[in-house]
């Protein structure tokens, strides 16, 4: 059912202040009184208006600028994290259901956080019980022996169990090393790639696409080799240099479109972000027909590198794939650190994806690898943790969360957001970092939706503990609404026409806070948002909402430990 409003607006690059209301917020605050919280705000959303005077932080949308799609959010499927999820399903298939929904259900108007991008190990990797590949006959080139099953069965039938929460979940899949047979070292435990394995390397990364197919796994794209840098004897590394990831490449991108893998991506290098004006452009410069982008993660170097690759190689894609959390850390610390580098910092640097490495582990940072010296010292931290029965989700989930819920498809079949142009003006400008997104709709004359996701930082940590909210305002289309945030992370969104669009102007008001059938959210009960001290500005009327304000010692800005190389 559609609802349209019963009086004629005109539609022009002035749109109707009807248009832009404020109904949906989700925030997570520096105190965790709101954890991912979301909050609609019923007969009494804020308003944009004519605009005032700008507050002394001024959020300016330009949706006429617009920039790189965003496929999502996520981490990796270890088999670790397979076999922690698949023994809570076994132990207590509730509370496995209810922590998958909570992960990966992308239904508006809920607390899930629709994670929509797995990277998923083809093999072992550091997180795995064994050593294996999926064809360890010594010196099988005809690939005779290749067994998809190789892998755990729980793996696939987990993924299964998530692609039939998010229909939008897109499967992204590598090796942590060849088979060892292929390498100088006879191992899969370090040593460098031989070139005369070229073509069963392809082959195998072929045969390793067709076995997920067989469990009914579609791959939305293949990586050459997990850090090709990397050679450590402990766990399956291996290196591979830009000459020979090229030709592999360029041996495995007619195999895929020969074999029914055409629209299957090939991504380079999946290193640090280091290298990316180094390997990642001598790959591109020697197989840029091959590769569709490159990924990156965070154990060097800083999302500006990103910008090296982008600018030398503006149409190819940019995805951010590993950086782990650790044991010990501290939890807004590390909200802030993965803000500000990972889900709006590789964002704004052209990147497609934002990923944390283990999607779940327990509470020692295990499993690993027996024999494996990565992640030890602290242990490395998954999304969530699992124990037994129970779980926890991790501040990488708070903070992925609401950077996820900006970018979701808004329909069935709908597109993922695209990043828009967005500058913070004002004196205090530098206390929020802000990422802003249009999403699309199935039918083109349904209003889009625009979001901003929002880190107020203002906590004074390097001088005294001080968290402070920030009102802002945000300027739209010539109009203007305000917002105090607090400390922490919000994400809120609107809706308008199209830019450019002559879209009919639907509802407003009462009738927006009705039940709705074709899936726009309800908006029911008036609630204001958890914050410290936070005023929300509705027209004329100003509601606002205390707590008391916990204590916490004074934190001093992360250092973050990574794995071991």
């Amino acid at each position: 059912m559609r609802y349209v409003v019963a009086f004629s607006l005109s539609v022009s690059l002035g749109y109707s202040a009807a248009a832009q209301q404020i109904y949906d917020i989700y925030s997570t605050t520096w105190d965790r009184s709101s954890l991912f919280t979301y909050t609609n705000l019923g007969s009494k959303p804020i308003n944009f208006g004519s605009p005032g005077a700008a507050a002394s932080a001024d959020i300016v949308i330009n949706d006429g600028q617009q920039f790189q799609p965003v496929y999502g959010f996520g981490g990796s499927l270890t088999d670790s994290s397979a076999q922690l999820l698949n023994n809570l399903k076994n132990a207590n298939s509730g509370q496995y259901n209810a922590l998958l929904q909570k992960l990966f259900s992308p239904t508006d108007g809920q607390p899930n956080a629709g994670l929509s991008y797995l990277r998923v190990p083809l093999g072992a990797s550091d997180f795995s019980a064994s050593t294996y590949s999926f064809d360890d006959q010594n010196g099988d080139t005809s690939l005779s022996t290749f067994n998809i099953n190789r892998a755990p069965s729980y793996l696939f039938n987990v993924i299964n169990d998530i692609r039939g929460i998010n229909p939008y979940l897109k499967i992204h899949v590598l090796p942590w090393s060849p088979p060892g047979w292929m390498k100088d070292s006879g191992t899969m435990l370090g040593g460098n790639f031989l070139s005369q394995y070229t073509n069963q390397f392809a082959q195998y990364l072929l045969k390793s696409l067709q076995g997920f197919q067989s469990h009914g796994i579609p791959v939305y794209a293949v990586s050459i080799q997990n850090e090709p840098q990397n050679s450590n004897p402990t766990y399956p590394t291996c290196k591979i240099s830009a000459s020979q990831e090229a030709q592999i490449g360029l041996a495995l991108r007619p195999l895929l479109n020969n074999n029914g893998f055409s629209s299957t991506k090939i991504i380079g290098f999946d290193h640090n972000w280091d290298g990316a004006g180094t390997y990642a452009v001598q790959l591109m410069q020697q197989a840029s027909s091959a590769f569709a982008g490159v990924a990156f993660h965070c154990y060097g170097g800083n999302k500006n590198n990103q910008d090296t690759f982008h600018n030398a190689y503006p149409d190819k894609e940019i995805y951010f794939t590993e950086c782990t959390g650790t044991m010990g850390s501290d939890w807004w610390g590390d909200i802030k650190w993965n803000m500000d580098n990972l889900y709006i910092g590789a964002i704004e640097h052209n990147s497609r994806t934002a990923l944390e490495w283990n999607v779940a582990l327990d509470g020692n940072g295990q499993p690993v690898l027996p024999g494996s010296n990565s992640c030890k010292n602290p242990p490395c931290r998954g999304i969530v943790t699992i124990s037994g029965t129970s779980y926890t989700l991790n501040q990488e989930f708070y903070a992925m969360a609401q950077a996820s819920k900006a970018i979701l498809p808004r329909d069935t079949n709908g597109p993922f957001g695209i990043r828009i142009g967005v500058s913070v003006g004002g004196s205090q400008n530098g206390q929020l970092r802000v990422n802003a997104f249009v999403t699309g709709r199935a039918n083109p004359s349904d209003w889009s939706r625009y979001s901003i996701v929002v880190l107020n930082w203002n906590d004074n940590v390097a001088v005294s503990w001080n968290p402070q909210p920030v009102t802002s305002t945000i300027e739209f289309r010539g109009q203007q609404a305000e917002y105090t945030f607090p400390v922490g992370v919000t994400t809120l969104w609107w809706y308008a026409p199209a830019s450019g669009s002559s879209a009919a102007v639907k509802t407003a008001g009462a009738e927006h806070a009705s039940k709705h059938e074709d899936g726009i959210p309800v908006h029911g009960s008036t609630q204001i948002p958890l914050s410290s001290t936070a005023s929300v500005k509705y027209g004329n009327a100003t509601a606002s909402a205390h707590h008391a304000q916990a204590t916490e010692e004074k934190r001093e800005p992360l250092f973050r430990f990574r794995r071991s190389y």
